[in-house]
């Protein structure tokens, strides 16, 4: 369904009964890649998965210097406009995982549970510069200057060779991305530095890690973790940047697990 907020529309994909949980997906993503631990996560939460502005049909935010924050307030724009209360629990992925840390600093206040899938707080100086140099190839060449770096980013070269069909299957969604969206996107992450600011996270908190992520590496996770207060962190073994994808039996049952205490 579509949501309106100021400003534009909002793609959400809701299914499953409970208190309310928000997803929000990676920059080499979409909210289908949520498909395989919905299901599981929707026997006990009414999932709300959130398209970012300029994916699925969700509108683009305007301006030139589109920020993390921004992204962050538009999603608790929408989570206002469901009707998403203070037990609700929010988990992003790569790009989400950055937009949801910053949803806590933000707006912290108004949900309940954070749970940040391979993110971090900032990257270190030479992963900004990738970002920046892709950020200007898709401003000239479009989503196809990228998407055979992308896909790689996503998956371990280990898992590319023991399952090749996924390429074809990450690349048809990434050129259906927004190229303006994917600039600004990456030009926010080159420009991101939360690490003043976690320490003031009051939610309860999961960091989740892939121990084979190239895109933010697992020292990232262990930076986020150990710079919120009472974060737990988990890492799954032999994982890349997308563990709803990879590794989903891993993914439902951290989050499962968490949840429930939590």
């Amino acid at each position: 369904m579509d949501v309106h907020v100021d400003g534009g529309i909002v793609q959400v994909d809701t299914s499953g009964s409970g208190p309310a949980l928000v997803l929000i997906h990676s920059l080499l993503t979409d909210s289908n890649a949520y498909d395989l631990v919905t299901p599981a996560l929707a026997r006990t939460h009414t999932v709300h998965r959130i398209s970012l502005p300029g994916f699925g049909t969700s509108t683009p935010l305007e301006g030139d210097a589109i920020t993390i924050d921004d992204l962050a307030d538009r999603v608790a724009a929408t989570m206002a406009a469901l009707g998403c209360g203070r037990e609700t629990a929010v988990l992003g992925n790569g790009l989400g995982a950055f937009v949801v840390v910053a949803l806590a600093i933000r707006h912290g206040d108004s949900f309940g549970p954070l749970i940040a899938a391979n993110g971090g707080a900032a990257f270190a100086e030479e992963r900004r510069g990738a970002f920046g140099a892709m950020s200007n190839l898709v401003k000239q060449g479009g989503m196809e200057a990228v998407v055979d770096v992308a896909v790689r980013r996503i998956f371990p070269e280990s898992y590319l060779a023991a399952h090749p069909h996924v390429i074809g299957e990450r690349r048809a969604v990434i050129v259906e991305t927004d190229p303006g969206a994917f600039a600004a996107a990456c030009e926010a992450l080159a420009a991101l530095d939360l690490r003043p600011e976690i320490g003031a996270i009051t939610n309860p908190t999961l960091v989740i890690g892939g121990a084979e992520d190239a895109t933010t590496p697992p020292e990232m996770s262990a930076e986020l973790a150990a710079g919120v207060p009472g974060a737990v962190l988990t890492v799954i073994d032999g994982c890349g940047h997308c563990p709803q994808l990879q590794s989903p039996d891993a993914f439902v049952a951290a989050v499962t697990e968490f949840l429930s205490a939590a």
